[in-house]
């Protein structure tokens, strides 16, 4: 798969063009795209695993730039470069701890959802340079994917006749030609920095993700229980979108999709590796007597 290698050498050479001593470098844990270090205290080094996830960190080095200029809150990129056939990013450390880790504290939420107000403000015809931004292509056809699961023994009759019902109500939320905006397209748990001693949020990092999509989009990859704190925050910064089915619409399609392809990843630091997550997610949600308008869209 053309695998990228970290060799001590490699790293050795990175951190010097930055002022940083090899035993300085330190590992971070690493994602599903890139090998992740410390350069000293105030720098991370991304190296792509391999080149299927080169035009990612290309498409970052795009992307970032014009995040931050809408004012989100995201890691500077210090360098984009390679070394000896190597690619890699150098970004500024935002400082603290991903959510993953943490139990979100009071507020994160909210800011979480003003930082998404700001992002999508952004689209192809404010920025139109963003070369490397793919356009979304096409969201799955959930009365397709409940048929499938029937036919496949995955799901009853009756469970996939309340399904399409299901589906049927929240179509009618749904607009015909929703907005394209730059979205993050990962906006989860482990891409959120948080700084424990403030609460506040810190920095949202992992961009490789990014798109030009439907704004809904956005608030699929937190657990549903996280969603009315989100919207909260991205109404005090753009308005009162009544994205609520929108988001529902996403989330329950996605679980679905997961049935069809069970297998655990264990190790994966995602919240919805295990095959059943996103299903208990919505459980658990409707069952906590979640806040109007939620209860009347089921």
């Amino acid at each position: 798969m053309g695998e990228y290698e970290t060799s001590d050498e490699t790293l050795a050479t990175i951190a010097g063009r930055h002022g940083v001593t090899f035993d300085r470098v330190r590992p971070l844990p690493r994602g599903v795209a890139n090998h992740v270090f410390l350069l000293g205290d105030d720098l991370v080094l991304r190296i792509p695993r391999s080149k299927r996830y080169l035009q990612d960190l290309v498409k970052e080095a795009e992307v970032i730039p014009a995040a931050r200029h809408a004012g989100v809150r995201t890691p500077e990129v210090v360098a984009f470069d390679s070394v000896v056939d190597v690619p890699y990013m150098v970004l500024a450390r935002a400082r603290g701890e991903d959510l993953a880790r943490l139990e979100p504290p009071d507020g994160v939420f909210q800011q979480v959802g003003r930082e998404l107000a700001k992002l999508h403000r952004l689209s192809p015809a404010t920025v139109p340079g963003l070369s490397t931004v793919p356009v979304e292509d096409g969201n799955a056809d959930p009365w397709a994917l409940t048929d499938h699961l029937l036919t496949a023994g995955w799901i009853d009759a009756e469970a996939a006749r309340w399904l399409t019902g299901w589906f049927d109500r929240l179509s009618a939320h749904l607009p015909a030609d929703p907005p394209l905006v730059l979205v993050h397209g990962d906006i989860a748990p482990q891409n959120l920095l948080v700084a424990p001693e403030t609460g506040r949020l810190s920095g949202i990092v992992d961009w490789g993700d990014a798109q030009w999509a439907d704004p809904a989009v956005d608030f699929a990859k937190m657990p549903l229980t996280a969603i009315p704190a989100i919207l909260d925050g991205y109404r005090q910064e753009a308005g009162t979108p009544a994205w609520e089915a929108r988001v529902l619409w996403h989330h329950l399609t996605w679980a679905l999709g997961r049935l069809t392809n069970p297998a655990p990843h264990p190790g994966e630091r995602h919240w919805t590796a295990p095959p059943a997550s996103r299903l208990l997610g919505l459980l658990r949600f409707f069952t906590s007597t979640p806040p109007a308008p939620w209860a009347d869209l089921v």
